[in-house]
């Protein structure tokens, strides 16, 4: 009996101090919310030259891919074949567009 009488006021002080950290917590939590929703709806530094190079590799692939098919096709076209002039031209038109959005890479001497 004297040991619980004893454990009462240790409960006591370890209670209070988990009741106190729930009111912080309470009265915080609408500023860590606020905080939250704007870090997730802004886009970071770090995160916006990532996309940026991800959609320029993207671009080249892109580039590099139509350049090749436009060679294929044109050789086709030498020999006569009517539907690889058509694509050679599409392909031509569709590189056409994409160079202006590629940066061009320094010469190196």
């Amino acid at each position: 009996m004297r040991a619980a009488f004893l454990m009462v006021p240790a409960f006591s002080l370890m209670l209070g101090g988990c009741l106190a950290k729930t009111a912080i917590d309470l009265a915080t939590a609408p500023v860590r919310m606020v905080g939250k929703a704007a870090d997730l709806a802004t886009t970071s530094q770090s995160e916006a030259d990532e996309n940026r190079g991800r959609e320029l590799r993207r671009r080249e692939e892109r580039l590099g891919q139509l350049q090749r098919d436009y060679e294929k096709q044109s050789r086709k076209c030498v020999d006569g074949d009517r539907r690889a002039c058509a694509q050679m031209q599409m392909d031509y038109q569709e590189i056409q567009q994409l160079l202006p959005t590629v940066p061009v890479e320094p010469q190196r001497r």
